[in-house]
């Protein structure tokens, strides 16, 4: 077994490789990778197996290949293979395949590192090719966001290296539990690159820019996959380290609070799923625990989404509740929107259900007020007009493929978590739903409330990284 994980950790850069050489094939070496990850992600949920292997003994560095890194390989697996759908009739070029693979790879390697400098190593790989994704088509607006992108993940990276140099400086090892015994500030640096890069709390608003103004399928790649990558070392940190639980915890309640904060009010399609996707990285660090199911039951749920907003004739809330969309695209809009809201017959019923249940007492009347916004913020989609016909956008084959795998992943999850339906769990959630859109309808649809960007600013992200590395100063050496 662990030749098999070796030799799927390598696929991906081979494929990558091979894209280059024989560029006809692009389309069909990134979807074999793809399903390979597949594969190898159900044995491991399955089977619940775990691999560990050290690379180099005298350093730390190590993986471990477990349910939780199964759960997060799959995500990525098939997020990936639903984007390589979408494109498929497109007139993407063998480098955006050739990145995407590259993409998907090294999101994988982060996902079974549990040392911190292969995890540098995987982070870095992971953000130079989302970056040239994001820069794809060549455009001054995309460079700019994909510089800015880049810029502010490598400053949050260099206080993660700093943090882990201290690490090893203390126990000679890279090691995840080299965080137990290591000075203060070690944590705080190391925690500080991983906010940034997995897009948490107010080191997380270069999120919104960057999703919004990327192309339809690198968003869907940005919000299912690759912020996760900073928040499942986190996880995994949070599990190993029981002084790191309740640190992990707080950010958790403060990313969901402020990520739902934002949406609520956001009359621009892409960037309302952005800010979403800053508040549902908050359900994941909650409730450590389970954060693979909610990291799955997301990212298949919010890609999906981004698909869906980008076949729309606007991304003006406002414009869309004055001119009905195709019936088609608002009956999976709607599905979609169900499940991130906690519909049950959906996966995201199961998965909000099971992260209540793991929440400490204090967590949970903040969670839940984070639910009804959730609730509130999709029945901006959910009550959109919409009458048959109306084709305003060429739809291809391949984009009902992609929605086809994704919102199919969200009904054959269910069978993940049950147990969560019985009768409290879904009346519980049915009346929060029910809620959001009362609040909807009779406050926030007529509510014109505009918050401000300033922290969204990129002379100002770097301010905040500061603020927040203080903010983890304090929470460490108390």
């Amino acid at each position: 077994m662990n030749t098999i994980s070796i030799a799927w950790i390598v696929l991906p850069f081979v494929a990558g490789f091979l894209i280059f050489l024989f560029p006809k094939l692009d389309r069909y070496l990134a979807i074999f990778a793809a399903i390979c990850s597949v594969g190898y992600a159900l044995q491991l949920i399955i089977s619940r197996s775990s691999i560990a292997l050290q690379l180099l003994d005298n350093f730390g560095v190590t993986l471990l290949i477990d349910s939780l890194s199964g759960y997060f390989i799959l995500t990525n697996a098939l997020v990936t293979a639903a984007v390589i759908l979408y494109c498929w009739q497109t007139e993407k070029v063998a480098f955006f395949y050739g990145q995407l693979i590259i993409l998907h790879g090294s999101l994988n390697a982060a996902f079974a590192c549990t040392d911190f400098i292969s995890l540098y190593v995987a982070l870095e790989v992971s953000g130079i090719a989302a970056a040239l994704l994001i820069a794809y088509p060549r455009t001054d607006r995309t460079i700019w966001v994909a510089l800015r992108y880049l810029f502010v993940s490598n400053v949050g990276m260099l206080f993660y290296l700093v943090g882990a140099v201290l690490v090893y400086k203390t126990h000679h090892s890279f090691t995840f539990a080299g965080l137990r015994g290591s000075p203060p500030e070690a944590l705080a640096l190391i925690f500080m690159g991983l906010l940034t890069k997995g897009g948490v709390f107010v080191s997380g608003l270069w999120v919104p820019l960057a999703e919004s103004e990327s192309e339809t399928p690198v968003a869907a790649m940005l919000s299912g996959i690759v912020v996760k990558a900073g928040v499942y070392p986190l996880v995994r940190c949070a599990l190993i380290l029981d002084d790191v639980d309740p640190i992990i915890r707080v950010f958790g309640v403060g990313t969901a609070v402020l990520g739902v904060s934002y949406a609520v009010f956001e009359k621009d399609t892409k960037r309302m799923l952005a800010f979403h996707t800053v508040s549902q990285l908050g359900f994941m660090l909650a409730a450590p625990e389970v954060s693979g199911f909610y990291a799955l039951t997301h990212g298949l749920v919010k890609s999906s989404l981004f698909m869906l907003a980008g076949a729309l004739p606007s991304r003006n809330f406002k414009e869309l509740q004055h001119q009905p969309i195709d019936r088609t695209l608002w009956i999976f809009l709607a599905i979609a929107g169900f499940s991130i809201s906690g519909f049950p017959l959906l996966s995201g019923f199961g998965a909000k259900v099971l992260t209540m249940k793991n929440l400490l007492p204090w967590q949970e009347i903040a969670m839940n007020v984070v639910a009804v916004g959730t609730a509130i913020s999709f029945a901006k989609f959910i009550f959109l007009p919409h009458q048959p016909g109306v084709n305003t956008k060429p739809i291809k084959l391949g984009f009902w493929l992609a929605i086809g795998l994704l919102i199919g992943g969200l009904v054959v999850a269910n069978v993940v978590y049950f147990e969560a339906y019985d009768p409290t769990n879904t009346i519980k959630a049915i009346a929060i739903i029910a809620g959001g859109w009362l609040a909807y309808i009779t406050i926030f649809k007529r509510m014109a409330l505009k918050i401000p960007r300033v922290l969204e600013q990129f002379d100002n992200l770097i301010g905040v990284m500061t603020l927040v590395s203080i903010l983890l100063f304090w929470a460490t050496f108390t």
